[in-house]
């Protein structure tokens, strides 16, 4: 029997014969990894970057993998790597030919619950987006970067004059001060360190590849007693969410006013049936906000400051720019210091992989036939990684960013389509102004005597160790403003 592929690369559609090849005598299916499925899922866990570069060490721009267990079906998963297969894929995920369902994103739902932008699919998931994003764009931003540098200047007041800065942990502090007072409108009063604690403690319980285990196999959730990391697991979430329903309750008893705050925002919101949100959407929509915005922030702070105080002549080109811009300057508008995020981003992707997209009807990409059922991935990570895009692409070069513009299929950090992340734009906004406040004012050497290696960290990328910061005194910069 034969089947017609359709093509979604600008070319013909192939037809698969009983050899196992098109008509053009490309493979009907992708290459498979070599190595055995519980290997795959060990590596995928313990070391996630050894495990996807030793994949195109072969030259693979697409390969199927078993990572993922029972987490996403019983579908075969593939791995894209190369922008024009990931541009038919992401451009076409509307429904027809792929599909984004949100039940395969089920591996998050012990952090996040059910009811979120992340698993929601088809119009619900269209409709929550369209709820969300305004929050995350126009004159709501111009009112968070007034946030953003009150609460980076609070964090910084609380630095010593002189000694060794945990780089994570200050950054986890600001991003959370900052995704709190935007998500629930929460000053340092009004239960924020209650809800700081418990998130905290929370996201701890997946900081390391070990710990991540419990993410890829749902019987380590199970509570076996005091002793498991289900028991731990369970303790924490009926904590934080006694903590987020009272605050919800508290909140719907009020006067919303002008409230400009997330929360305030999903409890006059109202579903595509024209219902007002349950508590158990808030919930899980809010905790979704929060668990994103915060480790993806702090994790994004902490490569940039780690790239550019192993790299010096990056960062006296940064401390030139902000010199010569001098105090009141907008950072979105400095081209070296946006350069220098998003390189941090493309040499340390948060998210390794996109959320997948589901195969509706044979189809081709690239010469490779994918079925029914097929489960597609843009891995970030080796997109990132490919020296065709990026020459020398572990070396941390920001100049890059300046001598051309990526494609958002070559530069996809917050993933594309219609699972890109609602807040790409106030992350971007976060990680620019925190810099140039942090960076324009002080001044720090780095304490690492060795490389930090990349790490897993729950379901993102993470660091191998501290990142440290020795603080130093206040110097001006050195490279010459004109190369700015």
């Amino acid at each position: 029997m034969t089947r017609t592929a359709a093509r979604v690369d600008g070319g013909s559609p192939g037809v698969a014969g009983p050899s196992g090849l098109v008509a053009n005598g490309r493979p009907e299916t992708v290459p498979q990894s070599a190595l055995r499925r519980r290997w795959q899922l060990a590596r995928w866990i313990l070391d996630p970057t050894g495990y996807l570069r030793d994949q195109v060490r072969h030259g693979k721009d697409s390969f199927q993998v078993s990572v993922f267990g029972d987490a996403m079906g019983s579908g075969s998963v593939f791995l894209l790597t190369e922008p024009k297969s990931i541009q038919a894929l992401m451009s076409r995920d509307t429904g027809s030919e792929f599909s984004s369902p949100g039940e395969l994103n089920l591996i998050l739902a012990p952090l996040l619950g059910v009811r979120n932008t992340i698993l929601l699919s088809g119009a619900a998931h269209r409709h929550r987006r369209q709820l969300v994003m305004p929050r995350f764009h126009g004159e709501h931003l111009q009112n968070y970067a007034r946030v953003i540098e009150r609460i980076t200047r609070q964090e910084m007041a609380s630095w010593p004059q002189e000694g060794v800065i945990s780089v994570r942990e200050a950054m986890q502090r600001i991003s959370m001060g900052v995704i709190l007072e935007v998500v629930f409108g929460l000053g340092q009063a009004e239960r924020h360190g209650e809800l700081e604690s418990l998130l905290t403690r929370r996201l701890a319980m997946t900081a390391t590849p070990l710990t991540s285990a419990v993410l890829f196999f749902p019987w380590l959730q199970k509570d076996f007693g005091p002793l498991s990391p289900g028991h731990r697991i369970s303790q924490l979430a009926a904590q934080t969410d006694a903590l987020l329903y009272a605050m919800i309750a508290e909140r719907r008893a009020q006067p919303l006013g002008e409230r400009l705050d997330v929360l305030s925002m999903l409890l006059e919101a109202r579903d595509e049936a024209g219902e007002p949100l349950s508590d158990e959407d808030v919930r899980d929509e809010l905790i979704t906000l929060l668990v994103a915005g915060h480790e993806t922030a702090a994790t994004s702070l902490t490569s940039a400051l780690y790239w550019l105080h192993r790299t010096p002549h990056a960062l006296d080109r940064l401390r030139s720019e902000l010199e010569a811009a001098g105090v009141g300057a907008e950072p979105m508008k400095l081209p070296y210091l946006t350069a220098v995020g998003q390189e941090a981003l493309r040499l340390h992707p948060v998210a390794m992989l996109s959320f997948a997209r589901q195969v509706e009807t044979p189809v081709e990409i690239a010469g490779q036939c994918y079925e029914p059922g097929d489960l597609l991935m843009a891995c970030i990570y080796l997109l990132h990684q490919r020296p065709d895009l990026y020459p020398e692409p572990q070396s941390f070069r920001p100049e890059r960013f300046l001598e051309r513009q990526f494609s958002p299929y070559e530069y996809m950090p917050f993933g594309a389509g219609v699972r890109r992340c609602v807040g790409a734009a106030l992350a971007q906004m976060e990680l620019k102004i925190v810099l140039a406040t942090v960076l324009g004012e002080m001044d720090f050497e780095s304490a690492n005597a060795r490389a930090v290696p990349q790490a897993r960290r729950g379901v993102t990328l993470g660091h191998g160790a501290p990142v440290r910061l020795r603080r130093i005194p206040r110097q001006r910069a050195t490279a010459p403003a004109a190369a700015l």
